[in-house]
């Protein structure tokens, strides 16, 4: 994955990303496109943004999707309505307390002078508006759960059904990946209490990896990014933070905070060294699966924009070989960044957990 051919086809792939959003649609006249009734030039960030980004409807086939419920705190109570209500965006939706606009897809609140106030986030609080919608990758992942919860109970049960027998069917396939996960990511990193932190690994390996997959498939019950929405990884990565943390020994707490081998003086400044690298081994993680996914999806998504952007059936050939092989690939890193997180989760809590050696 680190040779110079793989790197040059990173290079490759983001050259084609940069070309689908800067080059225009070729046209005879400029003026057409302003025209009454002229075609509407394509825009590939729109489309590339809309595909990596969360929604509020959920997209079926063609021109079919499915609405969401909006379900809104505000300042003066709580309100739910239908996201058909806002009509892609085109309509305003006046409800018991405040006038809503969906903007980007993001809910926000009209005021007087139609001026617009947005909703809550993590970078940015607005106490007259919280958006808790069941959005698009809500519903992906509650799939994505329930299609963990039937493989895994159906296995379950055909252990109990034939113990002591050969794994047949689905078992003969989970059960390689089970041993997998317990041979070659907890016992190596994690010591003789693996045990203890199976349920944790096997549900992180299996959640990332299923839904990545989910992610490559372009139509429905596919098509969500949720790997790629960086507050599924920030919450993976902050359980990661406090399993690791919550179970450090205290060999683990005596070498953040009384290292026998430092100078008393540089304590403090060792202190902030060792904070600062609690926190940003999660949030490695993080970033990692969020980059990964998220540019997996931008490349694909701009090769294929190219097509459109030429208006030329020549580049299609070209555009559709590019993009089976970044298909392939992302088949590949589905599985690693799965392989990844779940490996260094396990070599956190390891070093954790480690006993003091002399």
């Amino acid at each position: 994955m680190k040779s110079k051919i793989f790197t040059l086809l990173r290079i490759c792939a983001v050259f084609l990303t940069l070309t689908a959003f800067s080059i225009p649609a070729f046209s005879q006249e400029e003026h057409a496109e302003h025209a009454e009734g002229a075609e509407k030039k394509f825009e590939p960030s729109e489309v590339i943004l809309e595909h990596i980004a969360d929604s509020h409807s959920l997209h079926l086939w063609g021109e079919t999707s499915l609405p969401l419920p909006v379900v809104l705190y505000t300042d003066k109570g709580l309100e739910v309505f239908s996201s058909a209500h806002f009509e892609h965006g085109h309509a305003d939706y006046t409800g018991k307390y405040y006038t809503y606009r969906l903007i980007n897809d993001k809910v926000n609140i009209v005021g007087e002078n139609n001026t617009v106030a947005e909703s809550s986030s993590i970078i940015k609080w607005n106490s007259n508006l919280t958006d808790l919608s069941i959005t698009r990758n809500v519903v992906s992942m509650w799939m994505s759960i329930a299609f963990l919860l039937i493989i895994f109970f159906s296995v379950s049960s055909a252990y109990k059904k034939r113990q002591g027998k050969a794994p047949k069917g689905l078992q003969s396939f989970i059960e390689p990946l089970i041993l997998f996960v317990r041979d070659d990511i907890a016992r190596p990193n994690i010591g003789y209490k693996y045990q203890r932190y199976m349920p944790l690994l096997l549900t992180v390996f299996f959640f990332i990896w299923i839904n990545n997959l989910i992610g490559l498939v372009p139509f429905f019950p596919g098509g969500a990014n949720l790997t790629g929405n960086i507050a599924v990884t920030l919450v993976l990565s902050v359980i990661t933070l406090i399993v690791v943390n919550l179970n450090g020994n205290k060999h683990y707490w005596k070498h953040i905070f009384i290292p026998a081998d430092v100078p008393v003086w540089i304590w403090p400044l060792w202190w902030v060294i060792e904070l600062v690298g609690i926190i940003s081994r999660p949030f490695a993680l993080m970033i990692r699966l969020f980059a990964n996914i998220t540019a997996g999806h931008i490349i694909v998504l701009s090769l294929i924009s190219l097509i459109f952007v030429f208006k030329s059936v020549g580049i299609a050939p070209v555009s559709v070989a590019f993009v089976v092989f970044m298909d392939v690939l992302e088949l590949l890193v589905a599985a690693l960044q799965a392989f990844i997180f779940t490996l260094l989760t396990a070599l956190f809590i390891g070093t954790a957990i480690e006993e003091h050696h002399h």
